[in-house]
């Protein structure tokens, strides 16, 4: 590296909190996730008679079309009869998870515009926050947990601290992944000498300025350290346990390159918020079901992107 390059990367200015507070304000706004694709949520919430309206409303949508006819002739039915038309992909999608990939379409979109311009694998980063989201869902569903999406959206944007912080702060983010790579210091720690705060506590900071709820803030605020959410803890733990079996799992890059090492996971304080009470049985069984849904994610990920 030239010496000119050397001298940026070392001359980033460590900030308090109020100046990263005053430089999130120009930082672009995004579409609240509560409003996300309204009109298609309003049918989904609906009686399935309504197929036919939900399969029209996609069809309006060609990247969403696309990943949907993706997924289902990847993925789900591969021994079954190809669907022949959105209708029928509909059908055997089902509702939830038409939902979820609507989620996906739109977040990823709109986020992509935070992070235009910005050196950095940004297709392997997405592929690692849809495997989070992914595995998430497998955890609170395994556990039986959550009836709504702040589970997979959760997942899905647990990073957003990163995509953040290359916009906001591109500098400070340059230098932090340049010395990871270089000197394989701990990211958290990293983020905080360099830039004055960790990309968990930047996305909460930014969310919050987003007027996204309380939960969600919370998740991305303690994605790394579950035990102290007080409200979200078993979705927060379902995050961390997620990103730590993705990781292992070398799905995707989440900018952090510390290898996970095989069980080490379940020393995490994820592992023992959700499963620490189960019976030795029941810790199996749940190591099993876990280890079976990752062998199904990279199927869904090529579908997806």
């Amino acid at each position: 590296m030239s010496s000119e390059n050397s001298a940026r990367l070392t001359a980033c200015e460590k900030l308090d909190l109020t100046r990263v507070d005053a430089r999130l304000r120009g930082c672009a706004c995004l579409p609240s996730l509560s409003t996300i694709d309204s009109a298609l949520r309003e049918l989904l919430d609906a009686d399935q008679r309504y197929n036919s309206q939900i399969a029209e409303i996609i069809r309006r949508d060609p990247s969403l079309t696309t990943r949907l006819l993706r997924l289902v002739n990847a993925v789900h039915y591969a021994k079954a009869k190809t669907p022949r038309n959105i209708d029928e992909v509909v059908f055997y999608l089902g509702v939830r998870q038409i939902r979820q990939l609507a989620m996906v379409t739109q977040i990823i979109e709109d986020f992509q515009k935070l992070s235009q311009g910005h050196r950095f694998p940004w297709r392997d980063f997405w592929r690692h926050c849809i495997a989070t989201a992914l595995m998430t869902r497998e955890i609170t569903e395994l556990l039986q947990t959550q009836e709504d999406e702040v589970d997979y959206v959760g997942g899905l944007i647990h990073d957003v601290g990163k995509i953040v912080m290359a916009s906001a702060f591109p500098d400070h983010f340059e230098e932090i992944y340049h010395r990871r790579a270089q000197e394989g210091v701990e990211l958290l720690s990293l983020e905080r000498e360099v830039l004055g705060v960790d990309h968990a506590e930047l996305g909460a900071m930014y969310l919050r300025k987003q007027g996204l709820s309380d939960a969600y803030v919370e998740i991305v605020q303690f994605h790394h350290a579950p035990q102290s959410a007080r409200y979200q803890s078993n979705v927060t733990a379902a995050v961390q346990l997620s990103d730590l079996l993705v990781r292992h799992s070398k799905f995707g890059q989440s900018g952090n390159p510390a290898v996970v090492p095989l069980d080490s996971w379940l020393e995490s304080p994820a592992w023992k918020i959700l499963f620490g009470r189960q019976s030795e049985s029941e810790r199996d069984f749940s190591r099993f079901s876990l280890t079976a849904s990752l062998e199904r994610i990279p199927s869904i990920l090529d579908a997806l992107l």
